[in-house]
């Protein structure tokens, strides 16, 4: 095993006996270690967090957006996906949308929004995984939203982008976001959201008048969400309200309060792969999780163990076998409601053994999606484009342009997305991704102080497709945590924001901890990269063939080599990959030891525990 010689972090691993907690703010993971110490357990504490990161990091997730986990229950000793993943409403079709002229669906605006998914996935989780009341669950984002939270400086670069949007068309959010004269907020000012704490609260008393159990009075809460004031405020916005949006042109919403009562966050089962003793378990493939899985049947045929983590032919081998397994993503993955996924054959050793001899000395320009069972691989016609707009997509979801917050014409700014990672003493872990619903992806709903999300965007408006859109049809989505079983029992929690480079990082420290002998700081603060090589998830979905990123801190010397072989490489800020966040769980002879590291990029990530 070639061992990487890094003897610095960025801070400390973690490590205790009694609880971790790793989070992308650092407010979040405070409140979730509070509730551990106040003897909630790992999902009580996962959803404590969940609802603080709507006010911490609005614009990287929202009460309107989605939730995708993965769970492991000491009691019942199984990991179970959690999906908070809304589906499409009723009235988006592919013919809806061209009629109105489009071949793709508007990044941001009113068009977008699938059924928000991540407050009743996380209220769910509460109810059969928890042991708090709703109450004790929602107090600290009560409590941020109405005497404030120190606004980071991103998310002030974000409000920039979006400053005039607010000010000429969605001045819902300007009332929000902007003062009485129009300027933004200050840097850390204690930034307070009075709406949303209305709305938080008065989930909370549908839970208290209902009365009856714990159980009772959280369903309570829910039914208020999907049937109540808040379902009743959503139609009425989405019915009534023209938008600007992404295309150029405002749109009213397709999304109904009857799609919001027919929908119901739920439980599912994983997809795992088993790798050199380790079960890593991924959400199933309306996520793009199992990119991550085949990425490990490449690898598991090539001697990973030789490579120098920061050398040419690890970045080589890896990022070519990503190249594949995404190819393969954008030919077969999608909702397994509505499509067939051939996804055992995706996984099997034959087939992957064939997808390793493609990868040879020199870097592929081309998709190469794979023919499983014989299949014929179909990918889009559709041409995207450079057009673009402010509030589109999914903030950075590439690398971050260094340390100095810059904002690009698009509206991304330097950060994305949420992370939430804990272990309990119990031994319940918790892997959970909020986003979607960010301040700037459409106006905001006056009644209710929060705006939906946009994820329907990465349907595509072409009949045939695996991820073609339908109503009642999950969109393909990046969000995807990750939890590894090592020998049969749980190990390690992980996951990290980032679009389409999510199931990129989080292999890279996978391999470096399993192949590298990393503790889990060494692998987070390692340099990375990731490649856009394949269409892009988000509008208006542009590929760059070839695209290799890395960071600053790569050797000259793997830098040039990379380029000798035809990667199209592009190097960044020293510190400006991946957002990952992870927790641990070794048994030793002395007894379980629970470790934890965080992302020192962006300055935000933190991680406790002790």
């Amino acid at each position: 095993m070639f061992k990487a010689p890094f003897a610095f972090t960025t801070r400390p691993e973690i490590k205790g006996t009694f609880g971790v907690v790793a989070t992308t703010h650092w407010i979040a993971s405070s409140a979730a270690m509070g509730v551990l110490e106040r003897g909630g357990n790992a999902f009580d504490a996962a959803v404590t967090a969940g609802f603080v990161l709507h006010l911490c990091e609005p614009h990287l997730n929202g009460a309107g957006g989605d939730l995708p986990a993965l769970m492991w229950d000491a009691r019942t000793k199984r990991v179970d996906v959690l999906c908070g993943q809304g589906p499409a409403p009723a009235k988006a079709s592919i013919a809806h949308f061209k009629s109105l002229g489009l071949d793709l669906i508007p990044g941001s605006g009113l068009l977008a929004p699938c059924v928000p998914g991540a407050v009743d996935g996380w209220l769910l989780m509460l109810r059969d995984y928890g042991t708090i009341d709703i109450a004790d669950a929602l107090a600290p984002a009560i409590h941020y939203a109405a005497h404030g939270c120190p606004l980071v400086p991103r998310v002030i670069d974000t409000i920039a982008t979006v400053q005039q949007l607010f000010k000429d068309e969605w001045k819902s959010s300007g009332a929000i976001w902007l003062d009485k004269t129009g300027a933004l907020p200050k840097a850390y000012a204690l930034f307070k959201q009075e709406g949303l704490a209305e709305t938080y609260r008065k989930l909370v008393k549908a839970g208290t008048d209902r009365g009856g159990s714990r159980e009772q009075r959280i369903d309570a809460a829910r039914r208020a969400w999907r049937e109540g004031f808040v379902a009743e405020a959503i139609d009425t916005f989405c019915a009534n309200t023209e938008a600007m949006d992404a295309s150029g042109r405002r749109h009213r919403g397709v999304l109904s309060g009857d799609d919001m009562a027919k929908w119901q966050a739920h439980v599912e089962a994983p997809l795992t792969y088993d790798y050199r003793g380790w079960t890593v378990a991924k959400c199933g493939p309306w996520s793009q999780g199992p990119a991550f899985l085949q990425q490990l049947a490449i690898l598991r045929h090539f001697d990973i163990d030789a490579m120098e983590p920061a050398g040419p032919d690890f970045v080589h081998t890896v990022v070519e076998a990503a190249k594949l397994a995404f190819a393969d993503r954008e030919a077969w993955y999608g909702d397994p409601d509505f499509v067939d996924v051939p996804m055992a054959d995706l996984l099997s050793d034959a087939y992957n053994a064939q997808r390793a001899e493609l990868i040879g000395p020199y870097a592929s320009l081309d998709m190469r999606p794979g023919n499983p069972m014989g299949k014929a691989a179909k990918l889009t016609s559709i041409k995207a484009g450079d057009a673009g707009g402010v509030g589109v997509g999914e903030p950075t979801v590439g690398r971050l342009a260094g340390s100095d917050g810059a904002v690009t014409k698009r509206g991304a700014v330097s950060g994305d997305t949420c992370h939430v990672d804990v272990i309990d003493r119990w031994g319940n872990m918790v892997s959970a991704t909020p986003s979607g619903g960010w301040l700037q992806s459409s106006p905001t709903i006056p009644e209710l102080g929060f705006c939906l999300g946009t994820r329907a965007q990465m349907f595509w408006l072409e009949e045939g497709l695996p991820n073609s859109l339908l109503p009642g049809k999950r969109p393909r989505t990046t969000l995807s945590p990750s939890m590894a079983l090592k020998d049969g029992k749980p190990a390690m929690a992980f996951g990290t924001p980032g679009g389409d480079q999510q199931d990129q990082w989080q292999p890279q420290l996978f391999l470096k901890i399993v192949h590298h002998g990393m503790n889990l700081q060494e692998a987070i603060d390692g340099p990375a990269w990731h490649t856009e090589h394949f269409p892009s998830s988000f509008y208006p979905r542009a590929a760059k063939p070839g695209h290799l990123a890395l960071e600053g801190r790569f050797p000259k010397a793997t830098v040039e080599a990379l380029k000798e072989r035809g990667h199209k490489v592009e190097v960044g800020g020293d510190w400006s990959e991946g957002r990952l966040t992870a927790c641990a769980t070794d048994e030793t002879p002395e007894g379980t030891l629970l470790r934890a590291g965080a992302n020192p990029r962006g300055m935000q990530g933190y991680a406790v525990g002790r």
